[in-house]
């Protein structure tokens, strides 16, 4: 570590709020459940060759809950799809956890947020509850989450691509298409060589990783106080809150190709726009500048115009 990367030492902090652990594990418990239900539903359709995802697999991910309470061996297949899908998860958020710990700023452990939808849950988040003082710990933090989560996201991909099959135009005989993005493409050329996109029928565990390759690319968003806000601000400070502005107007025409963005626009401008200040000119480094590119790739690798869209 050269003297460039030096933080200075911060006084201890205030003990916390006594953390609540059975809140964490009742929540994790819950998201368990509720992704490994989806996850039953996505190997019940890939056994039978079924598109992932029908009108009435949509409508009726209530019932499915309640099926698995009265047939819970069923959950056992789906322990592929929530395994990986919650390990993507706690990788990312333990990332910015323990790059908390390091330097001592006061935050929560994980908290999972189980949800009755496609995927089974609306994500995780860790919440800080102390001030960060330097650029170069806020870019840490900022930057631990994605590359963490995208570790374990390249691994799960290609072991789920590995148990997935062709099947001639699948892709258009479900209601809902999910995009291929960059990296996911350059596995499936690897791995089903000249097989097109709408031929590739993917397995739970790569339907897993693909919600872990869009929760980083909606995380390294360059806006508000996502981690690709903190990572911008980390870089150009005040002037932070004018890009983030440019980035949600972006995200307004993008709604050509998913109405999702904006929604995304309405609530990062209501709610996500603003970031707290640091006073601190401090230069970010040779290695953070290489780590901020690295960002940049992870976010291009990762981004799809249209997340979600319908066969027509």
């Amino acid at each position: 570590m050269s003297s460039n990367d030096i933080v200075p030492d911060l006084p201890q902090l205030p003990r916390g709020p006594r953390e609540r652990y059975w809140l964490h594990a009742l929540l994790l418990l819950l998201t368990f459940f509720t992704t490994t239900t989806v996850g039953a539903r996505l190997a019940y359709n890939f056994d039978r060759n079924r598109p992932a995802f029908l009108e009435d697999d949509m409508i009726g991910v209530l019932s499915g809950f309640t099926h698995t309470l009265t047939h819970p061996l069923d959950l056992l297949h789906g322990l592929p799809f929530s395994l990986t899908l919650l390990t993507i998860l706690m990788a990312h958020e333990m990332g910015h956890y323990l790059t908390c710990r390091y330097y001592k700023i006061d935050a929560s452990l994980p908290y999972f947020l189980p949800a009755p939808s496609l995927i089974g849950t609306l994500g995780a988040f860790i919440r800080i509850r102390s001030a960060i003082y330097y650029k170069r710990q806020l870019f840490d933090v900022g930057i631990a989450g994605p590359i963490a989560g995208f570790v374990f996201v390249i691994p799960a991909l290609a072991i789920g691509l590995a148990f997935s099959k062709v099947i001639p135009g699948i892709a258009a005989q479900g209601d809902l298409v999910f995009s291929t993005p960059g990296i996911l493409r350059l596995l499936e050329a690897l791995i089903f060589p000249g097989v097109p996109v709408a031929d590739i029928y993917l397995h739970p565990i790569a339907r897993a990783a693909w919600v872990g390759i869009f929760a980083t690319a909606l995380n390294l968003l360059p806006i508000g106080q996502l981690d690709g806000g903190h990572i911008l601000y980390a870089f150009i400070g005040e002037r932070h809150r004018l890009l983030s502005e440019i980035f949600v107007a972006a995200l307004v025409p993008m709604g050509y190709f998913s109405i999702s963005w904006v929604f995304w626009a309405v609530l990062l401008f209501f709610f996500g726009l603003k970031h707290p200040r640091i006073y601190d000119s401090a230069e970010m480094g040779s290695g953070r500048k290489k780590l901020g590119w690295l960002a940049l790739v992870m976010f291009l690798l990762c981004f799809s115009l249209s997340p979600i869209s319908t066969p027509d």
